[in-house]
């Protein structure tokens, strides 16, 4: 590809160039219609799934209650990031738009990692709810209540908000001595980070937004896990162990959902493992829009409360003949 071949080029640079150079999925730029209508059904079904989980927690009194509360901001971080990545997938699927203005990159960067921290920071939550109503069952509605799970709300919306507000701006201001060819379909911010001249101390800030994220929440969720475990080793029946494990058993799937594949895709960025370029990119599609997918899928086979009300409101109303 030419253009490619033109924007790959060494090009030092004292500042941000006005466009950057997204990686599309090798072998389909000669035919890049092929992957647009799975690309499009993807969306839809991650639309349709989380819209549906938010508009029976909004509309269902009885589920407002932590739990569903939580899910109810997973849901909003779901179609959140799914819907922040979409624009640059369907550029390259429907017209091979590699170049991405430099303003564009760093708008689509801040929302990715956003309701990304979002989504990592309500399974945290999640997992706190499901350890203190495991391990503390009698003190667990004085400990989770409607004041608390605001806070948790707030602290949430503070992190995403707090720790991504000034990366746009730090990066938008580096030297920049790599060509700004990036490796991946969006915008990331190590991605952009690791473009710029060594020592540049908004690439270092960029790394701890990182590590105080990603590297913290799925250490302290596992921790939780450990907590929970030890507890239901010691109830007295495998039918009470059982009851209790199935509580987990969703939320624990959606941890693996999100994380492994993250793991995997830092494990092979920073190794610099010799993969294909197109298992590479299957991979980091995988962990950004996987979760977004199957989530609601989980919870609405999985938590009894919800498919009934999905149920509910599915039914056609009965109409009453005037007497």
């Amino acid at each position: 590809m030419s253009t490619l071949s033109i924007q790959t080029a060494p090009n030092i640079s004292s500042s941000m160039a006005p466009t950057f150079l997204l990686v599309g999925m090798p072998g389909l730029s000669a035919i890049p219609t092929w992957w647009t209508i799975p690309l499009i059904t993807v969306y839809f079904l991650c639309a349709l799934g989380n819209g549906t989980i938010l508009w029976i927690i909004a509309l269902e009194p009885t589920l407002h209650h932590p739990v569903y509360v939580f899910l109810f901001l997973l849901s909003v971080s779901d179609i959140g990031l799914a819907t922040a990545l979409t624009p640059t997938l369907l550029g390259l699927a429907l017209a091979d738009a590699h170049i991405i203005p430099a303003s564009a990159c760093l708008l689509q960067m801040f929302f990715v990692h956003v309701f990304s921290v979002m989504e990592s920071s309500v399974l945290l939550a999640m997992a706190l709810d499901r350890t203190l109503a495991i391990c503390l069952p009698l003190h667990y509605p004085a400990l989770i209540g409607n004041g608390v799970v605001i806070k948790i709300g707030l602290a949430i919306a503070f992190r995403c908000l707090g720790l991504h507000l000034p990366l746009p701006f730090l990066l938008a201001h580096m030297p920049y001595c790599h060509p700004q060819v990036l490796t991946h379909s969006y915008c990331l911010h190590p991605d952009v980070a690791r473009l710029a001249c060594p020592g540049a101390w908004g690439a270092i800030y960029s790394l701890f937004v990182v590590l105080s994220v990603m590297g913290l929440d799925p250490l302290l969720i596992f921790l939780s896990y450990g907590l929970i475990g030890r507890v239901l080793q010691g109830l007295g029946s495998s039918e009470e162990r059982w009851k209790a494990g199935q509580t987990c058993a969703v939320h624990l799937c959606a941890v693996l959902l999100f994380y492994v594949p993250m793991i995997l895709l830092a494990i092979v960025d920073r190794l610099r493992l010799p993969i294909p370029q197109a298992a590479h990119t299957l991979l980091s599609y995988v962990h950004f829009l996987l979760p977004p997918l199957i989530n609601p899928i989980l919870y609405s086979v999985k938590m009894k409360e919800i498919r009934e009300r999905i149920f509910k409101r599915l039914q056609p109303r009965k109409v009453g003949c005037a007497q």
